[in-house]
């Protein structure tokens, strides 16, 4: 759904996050994640160079400023695909961050970790429960978006991304 929202708005651009998480056989380093050691990742953390980062599966995960640094460098409106506690930070830490919190039916997020065989059942369980219980804070986001239907939902983000894009140029309040 991302991927479809990226591109219906060029001046759009994803920033890249870093894991710890090992790199599966189709990922390239710096495109998926930028796929760091778990001593590199909290050195970078004491250095300051995470404008957020959070523990998340039993991995570290976190958007580098250097990203944001980069895509706004380059024209862009930097997008951060991010956990939960990440954009609950990004939103204390940034006055102008807008938040969308992306729901899908819980039956439909199962069907997706299926289908796509990355994760054992046990891990499956966990992340469906972690979603339920993050459900519960989709209120502290600035939109909801239902994926419940991918093209639907890219469509959704595209339209709120559009006006808070003029919300912003125009200088009107939210």
């Amino acid at each position: 759904m991302v991927r479809a929202a990226l591109g219906r708005l060029p001046q759009l651009r994803l920033a890249v996050s870093a894991t710890t998480r090992a790199q599966r056989p189709a990922e390239t380093d710096g495109v998926e994640y930028w796929f760091l050691t778990r001593e590199e990742f909290e050195r970078r953390v004491a250095a300051g160079e995470f404008l957020e980062w959070v523990d998340y599966v039993g991995n570290r995960y976190g958007t580098l400023r250097s990203e944001i640094d980069r895509i706004q460098r380059d024209g862009g409106v930097p997008l951060l695909e991010l956990e939960l506690d990440g954009a609950l930070t990004v939103k204390n830490v940034v006055p102008n961050a807008v938040t969308l919190f992306v729901d899908a039916p819980l039956e439909e997020l199962e069907r997706r970790l299926r289908e796509r065989a990355t994760e054992s059942a046990g891990e499956i369980g966990d992340r469906i429960a972690l979603a339920r219980k993050q459900k519960e804070l989709a209120p502290r986001f600035d939109h909801v978006v239902e994926n419940d239907d991918r093209e639907r939902a890219a469509g959704e983000v595209v339209d709120i991304v559009r006006q808070e894009l003029y919300d912003a140029a125009t200088m009107a309040p939210r």
